[in-house]
């Protein structure tokens, strides 16, 4: 059976080569006795590592190439700090730190900012949570998380939601094989004016302008909620290439729309 190409950061991850656990262990003794050669075929042995925690972050919508390559970093920094003298698998001591590089990206290039003590009460609300959860078999009332936290309701409230994720104006919500709803189209504008059905023809004639390629990528990145992935094998190029034809299309209607 032949297997599918999918092509990440000029990674061609059909061919990526998987590692046996004897062949990891005799790559780690080479590579810590100073071969180079050894270090670099325990990175490409275990791509796929990295590949599999992405997949986690696949409905975020976010540049796979970018969450590639940091996880990339992770997954160094694992190889070169695993220690073969605690018997340990190295996916157990790898996942952890790929898996956290990736999450502190996301959260350093968050458009929604939430300071450090909001997140401090979320996860001690949280902790509070699962405790009561555990004990008595259901949720807590927010007075209780209140009273015991020393925090208000809208606190409690407050940063429980800050560990939300934004949604996009552009998700669907209900498709019954017609036209698509998506969320925007539920939001109400009580302040809607001819500026707005102005600008709204603006964006129409802009998104004109671009190239067909370009327009389709955009409708069914924005509008029909597909990944770069999917895109690219319908195009036949790579998820690499959508995703520069993507940026231009964005960065020619921000041009347009000045």
């Amino acid at each position: 059976m032949a297997r599918h190409k999918v092509e990440i950061s000029g990674v061609n991850t059909a061919n990526i080569k998987v590692l046996t656990n004897e062949e990891m262990r005799a790559l780690f003794v080479k590579m810590q006795a100073g071969d180079s050669l050894a270090r670099e075929e325990l990175i490409e042995g275990n791509l796929k590592l990295v590949l599999s925690i992405l997949k986690r972050f696949h409905y975020r919508g976010e540049n796979l190439d970018d969450l590639f390559q940091v996880g990339c970093v992770g997954l160094v920094k694992a190889i070169d700090n695993f220690d073969l003298s605690h018997e340990v698998k190295f996916s157990t001591y790898a996942v952890p730190m790929i898996l956290g590089e990736v999450k502190r990206y996301l959260r350093d290039n968050n458009s929604i900012r939430v300071s450090r003590s909001l997140k401090d009460l979320a996860y001690r609300a949280l902790k509070l949570k699962e405790e009561f959860h555990d004990q008595y078999g259901k949720e807590p009332e927010i007075d209780y998380l209140s009273k015991n936290l020393d925090a208000s309701n809208y606190e409690i409230i407050h940063a429980l939601d800050s560990l939300k994720d934004p949604i996009s104006m552009f998700e669907p919500i209900y498709n019954d094989g017609g036209d698509t709803i998506y969320l925007y189209d539920q939001i109400e504008d009580r302040n809607a004016n001819n500026k707005d059905i102005d600008f709204k023809m603006a964006i129409d004639n802009a998104i004109d302008e671009l190239d067909d390629r370009e327009q389709y990528i955009l409708s069914q990145r924005f509008m029909i909620g597909k990944t770069q992935m999917e895109i690219a094998e319908e195009l036949s190029i790579s998820q690499a290439q959508v995703s520069r034809l993507e940026k231009s299309a964005i960065s020619s209607l921000k041009k347009m729309l000045k």
